[in-house]
């Protein structure tokens, strides 16, 4: 990250279905912490911040209002330094103060998601708060920079931080060659490592310098790469199927189906306009005789795969046809 403050940038966006729209203004700050991601979080009291969310934004003056978000903040070389994304406002519009996602941070996301299908973040189990003159004067420090070790939060036997040997009350100043002046700093660092990463920790112990190697975890406490959660088809779907009483068959002069007992969250509700109760008779052709033929047949589907279900209404039974993609 090369932007340097007081740096002019150019934010480009759509405010106000103005297509295209560019406004210049220089950098004001960077690290920024506005607290929007934990504003409700009861740990960020007195300033203490959980090392999972990160928020160091690009602070600028540039001119941005709602419809800017996704767009570029740029220097005057084109190059990209961060995605606008927020605004402090009384108002609600530009009042001066934007906010961008430094580029560095989106470059790791993007690689981590089409990497893994999911984002990957190095975790360090702290609770960690800014340095300031309250602090320094309330713990007796000699520093009046850096990220003060509060604590290891609720997973203390996972902490990452814990097993390397950094205890409370340490003052981290560097991380490999990287100086750390805040909380903010510290996470916005950590955020751009994975699972299994190893870094080195430089802290101040009561006056003393210490350094520590750390292996970072995720936050289930191991090194592994998070793996991309997938739902099976069915669940996908949200549907629930039952078969359907041969009397009813009857009544409706239907040879074979099995009935929607209940939709639940998934594509079928999302994407049609499927209600409980339907009887699939046919799903991409093939005629349907059972709950489990029906289950069986939809969790060999993959992503993308085109389904079709056909079928009726037993109080109005006119044939439908729903179609969808997994």
């Amino acid at each position: 990250d090369k932007s340097r403050v007081g740096e002019w940038v150019l934010a480009v966006g759509n405010p106000f279905n103005l297509n295209s729209t560019v406004t210049a203004g220089i950098i004001s700050a960077k690290g920024r912490n506005i607290n929007i991601i934990n504003s409700n979080n009861p740990a960020t009291r007195n300033g203490q911040q959980p090392s999972s969310a990160i928020e160091s934004f690009i602070q600028t003056d540039a001119a941005i209002n709602p419809g800017n978000s996704g767009g570029a903040l740029v220097n005057l070389d084109g190059g990209l330094l961060g995605i606008n994304t927020a605004i402090a406002s009384p108002t609600g519009s530009y009042s001066g103060y934007g906010f961008a996602v430094p580029s560095n941070i989106v470059s790791k996301i993007v690689e981590d998601l089409l990497a893994f299908g999911t984002v990957q973040r190095g975790w360090l189990g702290v609770e960690v708060r800014s340095i300031d003159s309250d602090l320094a004067k309330e713990e007796n420090l000699s520093l009046n920079e850096g990220a003060y070790i509060s604590g290891f939060g609720d997973a203390e036997d996972k902490s990452a931080a814990k097993n390397a040997g950094i205890k409370p009350g340490d003052v981290v100043v560097k991380i490999d060659e990287a100086p750390i002046k805040s909380s903010t700093a510290l996470i916005e660092y950590i955020g751009r490592k994975r699972p299994g990463d190893k870094i080195t920790m430089t802290i101040d112990r009561k006056g003393k310098t210490l350094v520590f190697p750390v292996t970072l975890k995720n936050r289930k406490g191991n090194v592994e790469t998070i793996k991309r959660e997938t739902k099976d088809a069915i669940s996908s779907l949200g549907v629930e199927l039952e078969d359907v009483d041969s009397k009813v068959l009857r009544k409706l002069d239907l040879e074979n189906g099995v009935q929607v007992k209940s939709l639940e969250r998934g594509k079928i509700e999302k994407y049609t306009d499927m209600r409980a109760g339907f009887i699939i008779t046919r799903i991409d052709n093939i005629a349907i005789k059972s709950a489990k033929e029906a289950i069986n047949i939809l969790s060999k589907k993959k992503a993308g795969d085109l389904i079709t279900f056909e079928g009726v209404y037993p109080d109005y039974p006119r044939e439908y046809i729903y179609a969808l993609r997994m």
